[in-house]
């Protein structure tokens, strides 16, 4: 199984979208500051998680969250 996941840095008001095989661990490192794109914006907070059963079917996920349709999907399903 594979996750497409959405963590958020309150401070900064940023979002960070992913992919992981093992989420809980993923945010232990953004949170460790070891990933280069999310260490500036500590402490982020998993807002939402979803599951699929390929890597292929995540990634595509994970490709439309990060653009302009996938923020505007973001403000309206997740009120971000």
């Amino acid at each position: 199984m594979y996750f497409v996941y959405i963590i958020y840095s309150e401070k900064f008001e940023r979002f960070y979208v992913g992919l992981s095989a093992n989420v809980r661990q993923r945010l232990k490192t953004h949170n460790a500051g070891r990933v280069k794109s999310t260490k500036a914006f500590i402490k982020w907070s998993l807002i939402n998680v979803e599951e699929f059963e390929t890597r292929i079917e995540a990634r595509i996920r994970e490709k439309y969250l990060k653009s302009a349709a996938g923020r505007k999907w973001r403000k309206t399903y997740l009120g971000m």
